[in-house]
């Protein structure tokens, strides 16, 4: 499997919406590029793009589902061909791009396979921080120290990918002491008491979820000065 260090194609001091090939309303993708206004797309996405309009500054995948008139329409500089077939698009379009945040729409589709492993790669390329934008919800991996203003009540869910513990304060249910694992403990459907949600975890294996409206504070969050997992 593909893994470890890879030199980005794609650099930008900027956020950046990531278009996957999934599912996505007009008004994710303006909501997102309200945000990260510069566009990239994983395959297929790049269609999604321009039938939305947008011009992809940069395509990325194996390109098995970007169909002839996409490739054609886009500008052959920014098409950028990753041959091996042992990751997902999602997967070859993070490890190549340089941002310091990343809005991905179009990967958290109907297909629970789809879903499920755009959580893994949230995992795997834990050094890069992203969002990813549903019908409901958005999901990101946790990085080591996180500070979220949200309102009193909202939804808060933690899910571990591997076992990991952690501490918080702001959550009804406090977290610490908890060792969390898949098939252990899991932290779904906790509650905000009121003031900063604060959260910091041991390991690169936590994804947070919380409710479509968290948008903007999520973005502030993740945008904010602080530690970050290394690469692998």
């Amino acid at each position: 499997m593909t893994d470890g260090i890879v030199a980005p194609m794609f650099t930008t001091d900027a956020p950046v919406t990531l278009i996957g090939a999934g599912a996505a309303a007009d008004a994710d993708l303006a909501e997102a590029r309200a945000h990260a206004p510069r566009v990239v797309a994983a395959d297929g996405g790049a269609g999604r793009a321009l039938a939305a309009g947008l011009m992809p500054e940069a395509v990325f995948g194996d390109f098995d589902s970007l169909d002839t008139a996409t490739r054609r329409a886009i500008p052959e500089a920014r098409l950028h061909h990753v041959a091996e077939q042992e990751t997902t698009d999602f997967d070859k379009a993070l490890r190549h791009i340089a941002a310091p945040l990343v809005l991905g729409v179009g990967f958290l589709g109907e297909r629970l396979d789809h879903l499920l492993a755009a959580q893994t790669v949230l995992a795997r390329r834990a050094e890069r921080r992203c969002l990813l934008i549903g019908g409901a919800d958005l999901v990101f991996l946790c990085p080591p120290e996180l500070s979220l203003d949200l309102p009193e009540g909202s939804r808060v869910s933690l899910y571990p990918l591997a076992e990991v513990r952690g501490r918080s304060a702001g959550l009804f249910w406090p977290i610490d002491g908890l060792t969390f694992a898949p098939g252990g403990v899991i932290g779904t459907s906790n509650r905000v008491t009121g003031g900063a949600v604060r959260l910091s975890m041991e390991a690169p294996a936590m994804l947070v979820i919380l409710p479509r409206a968290a948008l903007g504070a999520a973005v502030r969050a993740l945008g904010a000065p602080g530690p970050a997992w290394p690469a692998p």
